[in-house]
Formats: C-alpha cells, structure tokens, sequence
C-alpha cells in the first residue's frame, strides 16, 4: 500500500496537533495576561491613576481604617 505514512501526511499526526494545542495555549495565555494587567502601569500617571488612588482612599474610609481629617488630608495632597 503507498508507504509508510498512514494518512497522516507529512509531519502530521499526533505531533503536529500538539504543537498546534500548544501553541493555542499559549496564545490563550498571553491574552488573558494582557487583559488582566492593571492599566495604571500603562497610562503612565494620568488621570485614571488619580481615580484609582481617590478609590483607595474611598474604600479605606468606609473600612475604617482612615478618619475623615485623614482622608480630607491625603485627598489633598492627591490633588496637588
């Protein structure tokens, strides 16, 4: 019968869907790792950043963890 090859064709077969698969998984991988990174990082300190750390102190002061004075304060100097 024609050869050796087994109807898998040239380079086919289990390897080559594997490397495929693997090669899937990675991509899969970096995508989701670009997407979930924080966006401060990119924008460099603009305006999204200074959102992000009014939040912070937001959620302290619902916490507990900072006073009102010391939220007023630290807001302050953010807005500097």
């Amino acid at each position: 019968m024609g050869g050796m090859m087994n109807g898998y064709g040239m380079g086919g077969g289990f390897f080559g869907l594997g490397l495929i698969f693997l090669l899937l998984i990675i991509a899969v991988i970096l995508i989701v790792v670009w997407m979930v990174r924080p966006s401060g990082k990119r924008s460099g300190g603009d305006q999204t950043s200074g959102r992000n750390h009014e939040d912070i102190l937001k959620s302290r002061l619902a916490r507990g963890e900072i006073s009102e004075e010391e939220y007023d304060r630290l807001k302050k100097k953010l807005d500097e």
